[in-house]
C-alpha cells in the first residue's frame, strides 16, 4: 500500500466550505479593476477562470483570498465576512498558490511543504502523526518524493511549481485557489497538475484556477467563468458556456468547436486571430 493510499483511508473526506463575493470593488490604487462583482464557487467542484489578459482573473483570486482588501463589497467565507475572521482560522479553511512565490534561502522542498501544515499547529497541538503523513502524501501526489531533499533553488521552474502547489496540497484545506498552476509546468508535468486538481475534487475540496489554455479549462473543469474588462460576462458548464462567439468576444480569435472524444468537452480548432 502506498503512502498516498494509506493518508486518503486514514484522512476524512475534506469538509466543504462556501466562498462568495458580494458586490465585491477592487481597485489597484485609484484604479478600479473589479466593479460591484457578485459570484459564487460552487462547492466541491472545480471552477476555472479565463479571460483576456488584464481582465481581472488574478485580482479576483486574490479578492477572494483575502489578499487584496475591497473597496466596497464583501467575501463572505461560509457566510462570514473574511477580513472579519482570524488569520489562522482562514488559513485552516483556505489555501493560495498565487503566480509569484518567494522562500527562503537554503530551503529544501520537504521543508517547503511542511510550511503548509503551519495552520495546524497550536500551543496545545504540536508536531504530529498526521502532520507527517501529510507531508508524505503531498510530496507523492506532486511527484517529488525523490526529490524532498533537493534545495528549492536548484530545482528546474516546474519542479519548484510542483513544491509550491505540494505545499497547498499539505495545508488540507476545504478550497484551494490556484493562479495559473501549470504555467511553468511541461505538457506530462501540466496533465499531472490538472489530474491532481481532478482528484482533490472528488475528495470534496472546492477549487478555483486562473487557466489560459481554454482546452484544458474546459476539459478539467465543471464550472467557468470567462471575465472580461472586470466583469463576469457568463459562467456556467464548459459545455454550455464555451462558444465561437464567446471566444471572439474574449480573445479576438475565430474558431470551431468540436466535443473532445473522450470528455465530451469542448476542443478549439482551425484557430485564426480576427483583424479589426
Amino acid at each position: 500500500m502506498t503512502v498516498t493510499t494509506l493518508h486518503q483511508q486514514t484522512s476524512t473526506h475534506f469538509m466543504k466550505s462556501r466562498l462568495s463575493a458580494d458586490n465585491l470593488t477592487l481597485k489597484h490604487g485609484k484604479v478600479s479593476i473589479i466593479e460591484h462583482l457578485t459570484v459564487s464557487l460552487p462547492e466541491g467542484k472545480v471552477t476555472a477562470i479565463v479571460g483576456p489578459n488584464g481582465c481581472g482573473k488574478s485580482t479576483l483570486l486574490n479578492g477572494l483570498s483575502r489578499v487584496h482588501s475591497p473597496s466596497t463589497g464583501a467575501v463572505l467565507l461560509d457566510g462570514k465576512d473574511i477580513h472579519s475572521l482570524p488569520s489562522k482560522e482562514v488559513a485552516r479553511r483556505l489555501a493560495l498558490l498565487p503566480q509569484d512565490t518567494l522562500a527562503p534561502d537554503g530551503i529544501t522542498i520537504e521543508e517547503l511543504i511542511r510550511f503548509g501544515r503551519h495552520p495546524h499547529q497550536s500551543l496545545l497541538k504540536q508536531w504530529a502523526m498526521d502532520d507527517q503523513e501529510a507531508i508524505q502524501y503531498a510530496l507523492h501526489a506532486a511527484d517529488l518524493i525523490g526529490l524532498k531533499d533537493r534545495l528549492l533553488d536548484t530545482l528546474s521552474g516546474g519542479q519548484r511549481q510542483r513544491a509550491w502547489i505540494a505545499m497547498s496540497i499539505a495545508q488540507e484545506t476545504p478550497l484551494l485557489l490556484l493562479d495559473e498552476p501549470t504555467s511553468a509546468l511541461d505538457l506530462g508535468h501540466q496533465i499531472e497538475v490538472f489530474e491532481l486538481i481532478r482528484d482533490l475534487s472528488r475528495q470534496g475540496k472546492t477549487l478555483a484556477m486562473v487557466v489560459h489554455d481554454l482546452p484544458s479549462a474546459c476539459r478539467y473543469s465543471d464550472h467557468i467563468i470567462a471575465m472580461k474588462k472586470g466583469e463576469i460576462i457568463t459562467q456556467g458548464s464548459p459545455k454550455d458556456v464555451m462558444t465561437k462567439e464567446l471566444v471572439r468576444e474574449l480573445y479576438g480569435v475565430e474558431c470551431d468547436l468540436i466535443p473532445d472524444p473522450m470528455t465530451g468537452s469542448p476542443i478549439l480548432i482551425n484557430m485564426k486571430r480576427v483583424r479589426n
